[in-house]
Formats: structure tokens, C-alpha cells, sequence
């Protein structure tokens, strides 16, 4: 017969259950990732709507000028054409997106919808943008893509809206 003996650091409590470092730590797994992209897509939102360059038609640093560049090697002209009949309101739709997804997977309020968002902005941006980028794992496009989807698949049920929501439902009558 084997003992099996732990300090009492090993122990924690999750969920008011005991667990091991293991157990908290995958507990917290995916809050960095929440984090990060949570941060960068609401930065990446208000610098797009803070650059009047980046807003326009035309012009240098414009999205218009952006998708005309792509068009011709993205994997999906006719997205880059349903952007270009409207360049302004592409880049805002852009940007508002990624605005409401970074919120919604910072706070954690409809977690899983909120990541469901930012791998379609990921995506479209990947078909787009900088499926032309050789070798493919410089592009960072489809790397924001896989990132989004353990959040997709998991949701937030830690620290977040969601996790609160949920708590209160269960505790009403």
C-alpha cells in the first residue's frame, strides 16, 4: 500500500472544492489570453477611429487605399470589393467591432459570442489583408484567429459578467 502525502500548499479550493497548483492554475489558463486580446482589439478599435487618415476613401494610410493594395492577392476578392463600395463605413465597422469584441472578452458579457466575433474579424482580415504574406506565419492575422478560439470553445467563466450573470441565476429561486 502506497501513501500519498501533501503539504498543505498543494491544496486550494476552486469552486469550493479542493484542488491541487494544477487545478488553479488551469483554472486561470485562459485569463491571460482574455487579457491580451481583449486589450489589443479595443486599442486596435480606438486607434482606427482616432486616425481620420485611416477613415477615408483615399489617401495614404487610408482603408481605401488599404483593400484597393490587396485586392488582387487577397484569397477572397469579393470581400475586398464589398469593402471598397463603402471604405468608410468598412473601416468604421471595423473598428467598432473590434471595440465591442475587445469589451465584451475584457469584461467577459457574452464571452463566447464576443471571441466568436474576433475570430470572424480575424478571419476576414486573414483572406484579406495578409493572406499575401510569405511566409504565411509572419502575417499575424491568422495567429489572432487560432488565439480566439480556445475563447470560442470556452467562453469566460472566470472573472467576468458572465460568470457573475450565471451565479445569480443559479441562486434565484
Amino acid at each position: 500500500m502506497t501513501h500519498t502525502y501533501r503539504t498543505t500548499a498543494d491544496y486550494g479550493t476552486i469552486d469550493g472544492r479542493r484542488g491541487g497548483w494544477k487545478e488553479r492554475a488551469s483554472h486561470y489558463a485562459l485569463l491571460p489570453l482574455r487579457l491580451f486580446l481583449g486589450v489589443t482589439f479595443i486599442y486596435a478599435g480606438i486607434d482606427k477611429l482616432t486616425d481620420s487618415q485611416f477613415m477615408a476613401a483615399s489617401g495614404q494610410g487610408s482603408v481605401g487605399d488599404l483593400m484597393r493594395s490587396v485586392r488582387d492577392t487577397s484569397a477572397v476578392p469579393a470581400l475586398v470589393d464589398l469593402a471598397l463600395k463603402n471604405p468608410e463605413g468598412f473601416g468604421y465597422a471595423i473598428a467598432l467591432g473590434e471595440l465591442a469584441v475587445g469589451i465584451g472578452t475584457l469584461v467577459g458579457l457574452l464571452a463566447r459570442l464576443a471571441a466568436l466575433g474576433g475570430a470572424l474579424i480575424s478571419l476576414s482580415l486573414w483572406l484579406t489583408v495578409s493572406w499575401q504574406t510569405e511566409p504565411y506565419y509572419y502575417g499575424n492575422d491568422l495567429a489572432y484567429l487560432m488565439a480566439w478560439l480556445p475563447l470560442v470553445l470556452a467562453g469566460a467563466s472566470f472573472l467576468s459578467l458572465d460568470a457573475l450573470l450565471a451565479d445569480r441565476r443559479r441562486r434565484m429561486p
